[in-house]
């Protein structure tokens, strides 16, 4: 139901789970993610825990081929279900079972994996995966979003398009960047809008908050007020409109 692509960005060692199907809401079942530790995409039959149980292996140390075989031993539906992760230092691996809807399969590389079910073909992972690995220049959230536009250009999902998500983790227990769009007509359209509404204000903010190392985070909103303020102008002077929906503020 379901083709997802799991990666570590090599040069700031964030994690990321960009993943698009004809399911409602598939981005509150597929990825499961912990900054610093790994994530774990889980799809076709899809099983909670090996997301859940994934990432306190991942947290344990322990290799991601050794819990594909723990998680899938344990379990007599593995066979209708697919599995990838990958850990904070890049070490990967994939399972897809046997008795996934065709087409399934996936493609491993160097800190990046792609897999699915129920696909077009075998050319929506390879399109997924190339487009990828040839954006590694690019900021980490657009090259993901560019690689999932691919494999929707080359047949995405057979059953056709319902919901999208791109999760983003750096260090931290939190995500960086959260985006759903859980029931649309181009839900990948969808993304591509809230990145660029998350870009007006929310990663701004987001730059603000605590974290382990300085849980105090940004205390003098005054900065980052500024800049905001700075970056709207800007637009407005440009004659670019908002990508947001949200209503007009008008300060009392």
């Amino acid at each position: 139901m379901t083709w997802s692509i799991v990666a570590r960005d090599p040069d700031t060692g964030h994690l990321a789970i960009a993943v698009a199907s004809r399911f409602f809401a598939v981005g509150s079942a597929v990825p499961y993610m912990r900054g610093g530790v790994g994530a774990v995409a889980t799809q076709a039959f899809v099983s909670p825990l090996y997301g859940v149980d994934g990432l306190v292996m991942l947290g344990e140390g322990r290799a991601p081929d050794e819990i594909i075989n723990a998680l899938t031993a344990r379990d007599d539906g593995a066979e209708q279900r697919q599995m990838h992760l990958i850990d904070a230092n890049g070490r990967n691996a994939a399972f897809t079972g046997a008795k996934c809807i065709d087409w399934a399969g996936h493609l491993i590389d160097d800190q990046v994996s792609v897999a699915g079910n129920m696909l077009a073909g075998p050319q929506v992972l390879e399109e997924t995966l190339a487009t990828y690995k040839s954006l590694l220049k690019a900021p980490f959230a657009e090259r993901l979003l560019a690689a999932m536009e691919a494999g929707e250009a080359a047949g995405g999902d057979k059953r056709g398009k319902q919901s999208a998500a791109l999760v983003i983790y750096r260090d931290q227990d939190y995500a960086w960047l959260n985006i759903r769009a859980d029931d649309h007509t181009d839900p990948l359209q969808e993304l591509w809008r809230l990145y660029q509404v998350a870009q007006e204000r929310y990663l701004h903010v987001a730059e603000t908050m605590p974290t382990r190392a300085n849980p105090h985070g940004l205390i003098d909103r005054r900065e980052i007020d500024k800049k905001i303020a700075s970056l709207e102008a800007e637009r407005i002077a440009s004659g670019r409109k908002s990508a947001s929906f949200a209503t007009p503020w008008i300060p009392t």
